[in-house]
């Protein structure tokens, strides 16, 4: 029987139909580079840079050690057995393709050996650290990068990945500011203190940042200088292995936060001109820079970069039992012109001269490679501009990424907190922001991220409590200021939550509404730690509100898992413009959401299916630092009267009663 053709994405939609013959073109440019690229049909067959490059033991015990650089002249490994000497019996030689080569006996390099290289070009010459390095350790002193033997005792893993995440929870996370300390913790402290409370919450899905190595801490891990060498600023390879093993234990999986959308301009650590030609890795002149971030741009229509960069999305998953990418600055990847200062309004921004095509095609064989290699992992595009067809699945004419996220999201909410009193938010901008999606494209919605958090911007709790964090956060403080906000954080959390089109993500303290914004250590600040931590002590004590934060994320996460209430698509009930009350149903529950400041409604009617209802969440209880105006467990009937509120399709009514600034979850339980 003949195999069904497949619809496109033109198909699907028909704004996208004058731009057919744009899709199909870029489409026939990754079919024909993935059959480049593969060998006996695989593409991960064909992408092993990261075996061939580097240091490597072969099957002699010999050390094999391999560079690309074809402008180089000459090229030395130095370092600690040869007291840092260019010297003959440590050259490499020339083996075709402007590659370098040297094997040595298993002897002449001892584990944790500091080494780097020299390399040598017509006019001049430098220290670099080689393109595919695995580990890099800094100087405490001289604050210098070298590369260091690995060569441990290989780690014995223990647990299988967690399988497929059709609606990843997602906690974001940063190992370095994940201590209380004020300090760069490690993958050791995460694992014993902190992967536990991300297992206790409910989230099922491990975000982190920062693991490729960068030479500025500061970066927050964007200003990546070695893509193949795990931060050894927060321990050993195998201490992170530990960690993604313990995650996999208790049915968690790991993201890799990779940053593959530009590279540090450093030379001394970096890829900038590394063999003495700026372009080795990335476009030449203007194309070539990123403007905004001081950085460098991939030439994402060289093979070598995209062999480089494919390999590298196969290291990490091979190498550590990664379980997917969330890929960072895919618009600066999409345009020319990196998206900045740009409002995307229209389709033929997409499908016009001003996308490199390049990075499209790129973005797509790493979706392919990545699933190729692990049929359960799953990718997330950190996308701005809204391109269509990004996180459509290829065979479709997308690109194929399985999410996108829904960064419109927290800037709405940011935006109407700053801008309008809680008497001006619009029922209908917030409902239309919360659920405009694309339909054939699954997106990861977030109330903030780490985005929200930095220094110069102010998280959402910091941003409804403000000094009173400081002073009126004891259980027993009178204040309309905390009340407010405690209010808010959780509907917010929960409207942002119920909306999401196929996941959702919170950053780590921020489920508890940590007070202060994260400042790494600067010379601004004195080098400072003091905002570049989590302080996990102020949500134990139940005297302090932040607790009762916590207890409803948890309560409002589980809640989700429980009742699968993402497997389906959410349906409105009610915008209440007058009375500030947003009513929506998805899957088996009603929420029901009052944000009047000032108001509670008592037999509030609306129109809603036949049947009986628990409170299976309220907002209100005492636990979550409620006023208990509604108790959960409560049940509610139907009654066969058909209301004019709501939604007309369903004949009889529910009345309830709504507290302002309260949240409700109702269950149909018959």
């Amino acid at each position: 029987m003949a195999k069904k053709k497949q619809k496109m994405i033109y198909d699907q939609d028909k704004w996208l139909k004058p731009y057919k013959e744009v899709i199909d073109r870029r489409h026939k440019m990754i079919l024909d580079l993935r059959d480049r690229y593969s060998v006996d049909g695989s593409l991960s067959k064909g992408l092993n840079n990261h075996m061939y490059y580097g240091l490597h033991r072969d099957e002699k015990g010999n050390w094999v050690f391999r560079e690309w650089a074809p402008n180089a002249t000459k090229i030395y490994l130095i370092g600690e057995f040869n007291n840092w000497k260019r010297t003959e019996a440590y050259a490499l030689r020339p083996i075709g393709g402007g590659n370098w080569e040297i094997v040595l006996p298993g002897m002449f390099l001892d584990h944790g050996t500091l080494y780097k290289l020299y390399i040598e070009w017509k006019g001049g010459g430098a220290e670099r650290l080689p393109a595919y390095v695995t580990r890099t350790v800094q100087d405490p002193v001289t604050k210098t990068f070298c590369a260091q033997v690995w060569d441990p005792v290989p780690y014995e893993w223990k647990n299988p990945g967690p399988g497929k995440r059709p609606h990843p929870m997602i906690y974001e996370c940063h190992i370095g500011m994940a201590t209380e300390q004020e300090k760069v913790g490690t993958f050791e402290e995460f694992r014993l203190n902190v992967l536990p409370k991300v297992a206790e919450l409910g989230y099922d899905t491990l975000q982190i940042m920062a693991l490729q190595e960068h030479p500025y801490y500061g970066s927050f891990g964007y200003q990546v200088a070695n893509f193949y060498a795990l931060s050894s600023r927060f321990g050993t390879p195998e201490e992170f292995k530990a960690l993604v093993d313990d995650a996999h234990g208790l049915g968690i999986a790991v993201v890799m936060d990779i940053v593959h959308s530009h590279s540090v301009d450093n030379e001394a650590e970096g890829l900038g001109n590394f063999d003495g030609k700026e372009d080795l890795y990335f476009y030449t002149g203007w194309q070539g820079r990123h403007p905004a971030w001081g950085s460098r741009c991939f030439d994402y229509g060289k093979d070598e970069t995209k062999y480089f960069l494919l390999s590298n999305c196969k290291y990490w998953m091979e190498e550590y039992h990664i379980d997917g990418f969330r890929f960072d600055g895919v618009t600066s990847m999409l345009y020319w012109d990196h998206g900045l200062e740009k409002a995307f309004v229209g389709y033929d921004n997409y499908f016009n001269q001003g996308v490199d095509e390049n990075a499209v095609a790129y973005l797509a064989l790493a979706n392919m490679l990545i699933r190729e290699v692990n049929e359960d992992a799953f990718t997330i595009a950190e996308d701005v501009s809204g391109m269509a067809g990004l996180a459509a699945p290829f065979e479709q004419g997308g690109v194929g990424f399985d999410f996108r996220m829904s960064m419109g999201v927290a800037d709405n909410w940011i935006k109407w907190i700053k801008e309008l009193s809680d008497d001006q938010w619009s029922m209908g901008e917030m409902w239309w922001q919360l659920t405009n999606k694309r339909e054939d494209e699954k997106t990861i919605s977030y109330a903030e991220c780490h985005d929200q958090a930095m220094v110069g911007d102010k998280t959402i709790a910091f941003r409804l409590m403000d000094a009173e964090m400081y002073t009126s956060m004891n259980k027993e403080s009178q204040s309309p200021v905390v009340d407010r906000g405690m209010a808010l954080h959780k509907m917010i959390r929960l409207a942002t939550m119920a909306t999401c089109g196929d996941g959702y993500l919170t950053f780590m303290g921020n489920e508890f509404g940590h007070p202060e914004w994260i400042d790494f250590p600067r010379e601004g600040n004195g080098w400072s730690h003091k905002h570049a931590r989590r302080q996990w002590s102020l949500a134990e004590p139940d005297y302090l509100r932040y607790r009762y934060l916590r207890n409803f994320d948890k309560a409002m996460v589980a809640l989700a898992r429980q009742e699968g209430i993402l497997d389906e698509k959410p349906e409105l009930f009610v915008q209440d413009e007058e009375k500030k009350i947003l009513i929506f149903k998805r899957k088996s529950c009603i929420f029901a959401l009052n944000f009047n400041p000032t108001a509670s409604f008592v037999d509030y009617a609306f129109a809603a299916p036949a049947g009986k209802y628990e409170v299976v969440l309220n907002s209100d209880e005492d636990e979550f630092d409620g006023f208990s105006r509604v108790k959960t467990g409560e049940v509610h009937f139907s009654v066969p009267v058909k209301s004019e509120n709501g939604n007309g399709k369903y004949k009889d009514s529910l009345s309830l009663y709504l507290p302002g600034r309260c949240a409700l979850v109702l269950k149909k339980i018959d």
